[in-house]
């Protein structure tokens, strides 16, 4: 099995934030977080691998006490750089059993990060975690991109999801397995004409949105809404992500 806290190291956490850019884009985080602090009604939340606090650090600045968990003791050490454990406490541990408490109004876990566990045992068990830090009624939400095998030409294993100067990126499938190896390629086109590249690799098992809601209905969860961005912009079978808000049913926590 592989060790995903030595996938996000320090080289990682040095490099994962992009202010103002990428993931960390105003258009994108605006609308996350206000989605999130409507969900959340007032209540505190729980973002279950808070990475660098992309998310949270705006959420918690937005109003939300937010508490998070996370595997990577690197990624903890970014997200202290900028703000205490008195702001925003963090519980080191995996998202499938570490415990951060109860009565929780909102649980997220967003950019596909999920896929991050490699087995369909241990995503049920994230649901599951996660209900038990929910108070009745609370919800868990999920952001998480939609496999495109739709791309995979036949014969061939792989597609080319980004292709731009000085990166690429190239996800190989196993279909069997439901699992993915993204391969990030970067390098500098302006150096001996981009003959010197580093490659990362990162394993994730894929979902379908069906799959997932069984996942939640075996925690105790109903699936609330499914949109394609935190726009709420309508989920279709085009969308290559989505976003859905699982509603924790009566007498569950």
């Amino acid at each position: 099995m592989i060790d995903q806290s030595r996938l996000w190291d320090a080289d990682a956490a040095s490099s994962y934030d992009t202010p103002g850019e990428g993931m960390f884009a105003p258009e994108v985080l605006g609308p996350t977080v206000a989605r999130l602090a409507a969900l959340a009604a007032g209540g505190p939340a729980l973002e279950l691998a808070i990475g660098t606090g992309r998310v949270a650090i705006p959420l918690h600045e937005a109003g939300v006490p937010v508490t998070g968990i996370e595997l990577s003791e690197a990624m903890i050490a970014r997200l202290r750089e900028k703000v205490t454990a008195d702001e925003i406490p963090v519980v080191s541990g995996d998202m499938t059993t570490a415990a951060a408490g109860t009565g929780f109004s909102l649980a997220y876990l967003v950019f596909n990060t999920i896929a991050n566990l490699l087995t369909q045992e241990e995503q049920v068990a994230c649901f599951r975690n996660a209900a038990r830090h929910l108070a009745p009624g609370g919800c868990f939400v999920v952001e998480l991109w939609v496999p495109q095998l739709r791309s995979l030409a036949p014969g061939h294993g792989g597609t080319v999801e980004v292709s731009e100067p000085g990166y690429l990126l190239v996800d190989t499938y196993d279909t069997l397995a439901q699992q993915v190896i993204s391969h990030h390629v970067r390098f500098d086109p302006a150096v001996d004409g981009g003959r010197e590249a580093r490659i990362g690799r990162t394993p994730h098992r894929y979902v379908w949105p069906a799959e997932l809601d069984l996942m939640a209905q075996l925690a105790g969860f109903r699936l609330e809404e499914r949109w394609a961005d935190w726009d709420r912009s309508a989920f279709t079978v085009d969308s290559r992500s989505h976003v859905s808000v699982y509603r924790l049913t009566e007498g569950t926590a």
